[in-house]
């Protein structure tokens, strides 16, 4: 049977990293990998993390499955980080999932099972997005969202697409610092969307992988507050990866939010079905350290700290970017008011592997950049690399 299959292309994300590591050239700088890194070009462990663990070390008795459901401590904690008091005034019926990615699956597979066959996504997404829906047998449908030469977000462009859609849609929605393009929406594009998916019936997904990086903690929860206030049903798939660093450990989870119980319960029953037949059990050591930090006050206070300095050092990094192109490109200067760890330059192919092959510096080819990747001290000579395109 294995003769019949057919090669399939590597991970250009993946394939980029080995080119990476075979440069020998000093001075070579990463700007793809979709991690954060310190000024030393490390991926740290929180401080509160290893707190966390080094108590679980300590209490943790048992190595046995932790139920379909998942911790259910940790669901609690992280909806009241995720939903805040708009949180508590809906029903949130939460799955734990391996990653933000299980997550995003779980959500695809209820919505095809409750009908749906449609999701509008925007271009450009986060390319697993479109894998991850066509795999479960969605009908993946683009609609403009970011012009990369502009740097502008296409919102018209975007509510056209929803007026155009209905009942038995769904929508994805990035709920903060947009992969690929950091591209942030006001509070009255958010209260637009709210008003245009609950006047259309279009069930909205929101992924939100990267809370506390953008504008804050609270901040960045504000649009997917305002919607769940506004829309009668809501799929909410959260990563603990960026906003505890627990990259490898897998660790998210799936919120069916509605204003009914029996709904959410429903919807929950559903998933843990779904989960049944996908990965059975999730894993435990992720979930168990939020929910340790998250209970404890003193961890909680710590990791915040923690946090608000890694969204600082991006900001800094963002600010020194966009002054260092802005003379060469005008348009770039908006990269200062993106948020989070990614923005996407309106470069070609070509240029990119220019930079590649004469600069040492690795990218994707779509253009998008990875601003955590930069030390703060490599700035200026990344924007002279940058430079010599134009």
């Amino acid at each position: 049977m294995f003769d019949a299959l057919s090669r399939q292309p590597d991970d250009a994300l993946l394939a980029l990293i080995g080119l990476y590591n075979q440069d020998s050239r000093p001075g070579k700088v990463d700007l793809g990998v979709g991690v954060y890194r310190d000024e030393a070009g490390r991926t740290p462990v929180f401080r509160a993390v290893k707190a966390a663990e080094r108590l679980l070390l300590e209490s943790q008795d048992s190595k046995a499955y932790i139920g379909l459901e998942g911790d259910t401590l940790y669901l609690e904690r992280l909806w009241n980080l995720v939903g805040g008091a708009a949180g508590r005034r809906v029903v949130a019926a939460g799955v734990q999932t391996p990653g933000g990615s299980g997550a995003l699956r779980l959500a695809a597979d209820l919505l095809l099972r409750g009908g749906c066959r449609r999701i509008l996504v925007g271009t450009p997404t986060w390319p697993n997005h479109v894998g991850i829906f066509g795999a479960a047998g969605l009908t993946v449908s683009s609609h403009p969202f970011f012009d990369a030469a502009g740097q502008t977000v296409l919102f018209d462009r975007m509510v056209e697409a929803l007026e155009a859609a209905g009942p038995g849609d769904a929508a994805l929605l990035h709920g903060s610092c947009h992969n690929p393009t950091g591209a942030p929406l006001s509070a009255d594009q958010w209260a637009v969307l709210a008003a245009t998916l609950e006047k259309r019936g279009v069930l909205p997904l929101v992924d939100l992988a990267y809370q506390g990086f953008g504008r804050g903690l609270e901040e960045d929860a504000a649009g997917l507050r305002h919607l769940i206030a506004a829309v009668p049903e809501t799929l909410v798939a959260v990563s603990s990866s960026k906003s505890f660093g627990l990259y490898r450990e897998r660790t998210g989870a799936i919120f069916a939010v509605s204003a009914s119980a029996d709904a959410a319960a429903l919807a929950r029953s559903n998933l843990m079905a779904l989960a049944r037949t996908s990965y059975s059990m999730p894993p435990d050591h992720g979930a168990a350290v939020v929910r340790t930090i998250l209970g404890d006050e003193a961890l909680t206070r710590d990791w915040r700290e923690e946090l608000e300095g890694m969204r600082a050092r991006i900001v800094g990094l963002r600010r020194a970017l966009a002054a260092g192109l802005a003379p060469v490109w005008p348009a770039l200067s908006a990269i200062e008011g993106q948020e989070g760890m990614f923005s996407l330059l309106p470069l070609t192919e070509a240029e990119v592997l220019r930079l590649r092959a004469e600069h040492a510096i690795y990218m994707p080819t779509s253009g998008r950049i990875n601003i955590a990747g930069l030390k703060t001290a490599d700035v200026a000579e990344v924007v002279a690399r940058f430079a010599a395109l134009r």
